[in-house]
């Protein structure tokens, strides 16, 4: 096997052993020095004509955890539902927040007037605006892992009631919550898989040359180093 820089088997490592948290957090208060620095990995994230179109909203007051957590549990329920019995089986097992457990809610926006009139680069792909605000999102996460702090982002909630939870201005949107803080371990499999909702896809099928679906031959199966 070829063998690593040590510093791509850092970076490896870190995104190998990402995982989406939910039940692990101890409620340990973030070193504000290490918060720092995963702040500002985030905020080092490319954006569209360098717009930033980002806000991060540190969310640590309980009652309105607790308001969103009943948000989110609702909406959970909605999605309960609508599943067939077996998925529904399978779904009453998976966690999907930690929302009081985590030290922190981070509140991640998207200002898609930050840097106009003219946003370079976003004249014909009006979301590249939301791609910037998903890049700074991975680079916090990663930052996160690399500090040893778990990550776990919520996805069970309506826009409108987040926006207005946090006090968004309009025409701001909240893109993630994002629970953060020290964890007790990392699962060595993501839950999903854990849990047996979804399998991880082998990439070969999901690489082609030139056109969709022309995959064939590319190269081999390679083996990231850990």
């Amino acid at each position: 096997m070829e063998r690593v820089n040590p510093l791509a088997q850092a970076v490896y490592s870190v995104v190998l052993t990402r995982r989406d948290v939910r039940s692990q957090f101890t409620g340990e208060p973030i070193d504000p020095q290490v918060l720092g620095r995963i702040l500002q990995g985030a905020h080092s994230a490319p954006s569209v004509g360098m717009s930033q179109p980002w806000d991060f909203i540190l969310v640590d007051d309980v009652g309105q955890r607790e308001t969103f957590r009943d948000h989110v549990l609702s909406e959970r329920q909605i999605f309960l539902e609508s599943l067939d019995p077996t998925r529904r089986e399978t779904f009453l097992g998976i966690r999907i927040e930690g929302i009081l457990e985590s030290s922190l809610g981070i509140v991640v926006t998207y200002d898609p007037s930050r840097g106009s009139p003219a946003v370079l680069g976003r004249h014909a792909i009006a979301d590249a605006g939301l791609y910037s605000v998903c890049l700074a999102i991975e680079n916090l996460w990663l930052c996160a892992q690399a500090e040893s702090i778990g990550v776990g982002w919520v996805s069970f909630y309506r826009e409108e009631f987040l926006a207005e939870l946090v006090g968004l201005p309009a025409g701001v949107r909240p893109v993630a919550w994002l629970c953060i803080g020290p964890v007790s371990h990392f699962e060595a499999t993501p839950d999903l898989e854990r849990l047996n909702w979804q399998s991880r896809r082998p990439i070969l099928p999901h690489v082609a040359r030139g056109r969709y679906g022309e995959h064939d031959g590319l190269f081999d199966i390679v083996t990231l180093p850990q």
